[in-house]
């Protein structure tokens, strides 16, 4: 199918790729706060947060979408990692009253954006957020404002095919990879087994886009992210760049800047086909390489990266 720019139409996608992992219990608040880099304390069930889930020496193995329901948590990801993620932090569960489990059968995600994706979201849930991260809980979805004028509707999934039928008469239906180009516009990253280790989450833009905190208390690799933070000793940033039509980058191809002559200067982290024809990534690099914008794909001379804006300012700490 033909993709458009979102200000253009009306999208919706199913976004089979991504999977739930539900959290129950009494103490699923203070284990997943222990755990992971965002603020999961100050979540309420009106209000969602990105975040990552790192080893201890502060290196991610997942990014994440995380909202409640009632006191229940669920932590969105990508579908290749769940199972890994999730048998993770089951083995700090210990006597903890957690239990984690698979919810992603029970659900079915679907994405709305473009000029009409707020009416939209109303049509199928009786109500929106209006704020960016805001979440409603309607009589047929959860609704999760965000990034970019887009709503994600969580729907049961016995009602999963009478929401996808009503929202195909009113909007144009488009394959995931239009929503994936939708996060890299918005500078959203999505760790892939292809780029697990790989970052530390500044050098993937998490503390711009609020997904860790800097005020709560230990989780692993805490130590490591904030040396970085308060010493100032970040190198690399994520960037958004087009590549030329025609090629395939995937997450884990290396980049080559002048700068570094051989040696690999960065990675990409998501790549997905833009409207115009080109591909779109997100990826990380030294700043260093960034600033010189002569950044190549695959060898330090393929094809060249040409460097696009993203919707939160990048700049060296």
């Amino acid at each position: 199918m033909q993709m458009t720019a979102p200000e253009h139409s009306t999208e919706v996608c199913e976004l089979a790729s991504l999977a739930l992992i539900r959290f129950t219990g009494t103490d699923a608040r203070v284990f997943l706060h222990n755990q992971l880099t965002c603020d999961v304390e100050a979540l309420t069930p009106e209000t969602s947060t990105y975040g990552s889930y790192c080893t201890p020496k502060g290196r991610m193995l997942a990014t994440f979408l995380l909202f409640r329901s009632g006191d229940d948590y669920f932590m969105q990801l990508t579908a290749a990692l769940r199972e890994l993620i999730q048998k993770r932090l089951s083995m700090f569960i210990l006597r903890s009253k957690v239990k984690a489990m698979d919810a992603t059968g029970e659900w079915v995600a679907l994405g709305i954006s473009g000029i009409g994706a707020a009416a939209l979201a109303r049509l199928i849930s009786g109500t929106a957020p209006a704020a960016v991260h805001g979440v409603t809980h309607g009589k047929d979805a959860i609704v999760i404002r965000l990034p970019g004028e887009r709503y994600e509707l969580v729907v049961p999934a016995d009602k999963a095919q009478s929401v996808k039928e009503l929202l195909a008469h009113r909007a144009e239906v488009t394959e995931p990879q239009h929503w994936d180009w939708l996060d890299i516009r918005a500078g959203i990253p999505m760790i892939t087994p292809a780029t697990q280790e790989a970052f530390v989450p500044q050098m993937a833009n998490l503390d711009l886009i609020g997904g860790v905190s800097f005020t709560k208390g230990c989780y692993p690799g805490q130590e490591i992210v904030a040396r970085t933070h308060y010493r100032g000793t970040l190198k690399q940033r994520m960037y958004r760049a087009s590549v030329p039509e025609g090629e395939n980058p995937q997450p884990g191809d290396k980049l080559y800047a002048p700068q570094t002559g051989i040696q690999s200067c960065g990675m990409i982290v998501n790549a997905a086909p833009a409207p115009n024809g080109l591909v779109d990534v997100l990826a990380v690099m030294q700043i260093a390489a960034a600033e010189g914008g002569d950044v190549h794909l695959g060898a330090p001379e393929g094809p060249q990266l040409e460097l696009q804006p993203l919707p939160y300012k990048v700049a060296a700490d």
